[in-house]
């Protein structure tokens, strides 16, 4: 129908590749804001908590904000931060992966449950000194937090988001009043001391590092997880794909890529046109929303031939990190789990096969995985 579609709300769907990248790497296009919101006849629409408390995380601030946050931050995960952080991933890995093969000597086993959920939080929560007793309850409101994420949540599913957002507000104001009471040599300590240097308001300090202590957990593990249930599903799926890939190991970071493209975990990423603009042909005014759709940007034909083809050597390209200012913070993290996992899978278990197609949870955004059966 076209690189940019018109929607049956007041927006547009962004389908080409180089349309979705201009929209992603182009300065005159912005996250929805609450100054965009405010602006619109329909502002009422935006009022639930948990939408206003995730429009106040990193991912819909525009500057200046959102510069002075992420600056904060630093370089999350730089090459020496993945290099300290490998050890650990392995250890998580294979702690995990002893799991599956235990139950695995007795039939068949959901790899979601047993691995794929418990990877992400594992890493970020060691990363974060999350003590682990509180892994199950993090995960549970983070699954019922993203409805507020969805395109168009429906009043019950924004109830759930509700709950769940006072439940992580709760938790994480607490482990920051906790961490500042009692200091460690860890990641948030750090963040810490850089706000109460650049915010000489303690009490907005805690509240900007509340936000991003949450907002950085809960983007870690949805998305994460989603990606290495649909690696091991894609590459276990087809008979001889798992084997040829375990013979030819240097291609492990080629098939993670391949995955992503495929089928990334993020379907929709909702800018907002910052002036009147002509996109792909398509005059669209000031204000008006963009969706911009990963899956087809990442099968556009004209980027990546014969699309529909799951081809570990294509060497093609995909914007499932999305691009400029907000491109994923976690980028680097995510591709790190994903193949320590695959090698140590492919390593330990050589007749792995699925023996049940992945079960998605009917969320349009989030493309969460909720289990996967695989045997030997």
């Amino acid at each position: 129908m076209g690189d940019v579609v018109r929607a049956p709300w007041n927006g547009y769907l962004v389908t080409g590749f180089d349309a979705c990248s201009q929209v992603l790497r182009g300065r005159n296009w912005q996250a929805p804001d609450f100054a965009w919101q405010e602006r619109q006849d329909d502002a009422k629409r935006w009022d639930a908590i948990a939408t206003r408390e995730m429009t106040s995380t990193l991912a819909r601030l525009n500057a200046p904000e959102h510069t002075c946050q992420r600056r904060s931050l630093g370089n999350l995960f730089d090459r020496s931060t993945i290099e300290r952080l490998t050890p650990d991933v392995e250890r998580h890995a294979d702690r995990l992966l002893d799991e599956l093969a235990d139950k695995l000597r007795w039939g068949e086993a959901d790899f979601v449950s047993t691995v794929s959920e418990q990877l992400p939080i594992h890493t970020i929560g060691s990363w974060l000194g999350l003590p682990p007793e509180d892994y199950p309850h993090i995960l549970e409101i983070t699954h019922n937090q993203v409805y507020a994420q969805e395109l168009l949540p429906t009043s019950s599913e924004l109830a759930v988001s509700a709950k769940a957002t006072a439940q992580l507000r709760a938790y994480f104001t607490d482990l920051v009043a906790r961490r500042r009471a009692e200091p460690r040599h860890d990641v948030l300590t750090g963040w810490i001391h850089t706000w109460d240097a650049l915010e000489p308001d303690r009490e907005r300090a805690d509240e900007i590092l509340y936000r991003l202590t949450m907002f950085v957990t809960i983007a870690s593990l949805e998305t994460t997880a989603t990606l290495l249930t649909s690696m091991v599903s894609l590459l276990s799926v087809e008979p001889g794909r798992w084997a040829w890939l375990r013979s030819r190991p240097e291609h492990i970071d080629a098939a993670v890529d391949e995955v992503l493209r495929y089928d990334p975990p993020i379907h929709i990423n909702t800018r907002i046109a910052a002036e009147d603009t002509v996109l792909a042909g398509v005059p669209i005014e000031k204000d008006s929303m963009v969706h911009v759709l990963y899956g087809a940007a990442n099968h556009d034909p004209r980027r990546n031939p014969d699309p529909g083809a799951f081809d570990i050597l294509r060497g093609g390209s995909h914007l499932t990190f999305g691009g400029g200012v907000h491109y994923c913070l976690g980028a680097a993290l995510a591709k790190l789990e994903a193949r320590t996992l695959l090698a140590r899978m492919l390593d330990r278990f050589p007749a792995l096969r699925t023996v049940s197609p992945p079960v998605h949870a009917p969320r349009m955004v989030f493309r969460r995985v909720t289990s996967l059966g695989v045997a030997l």
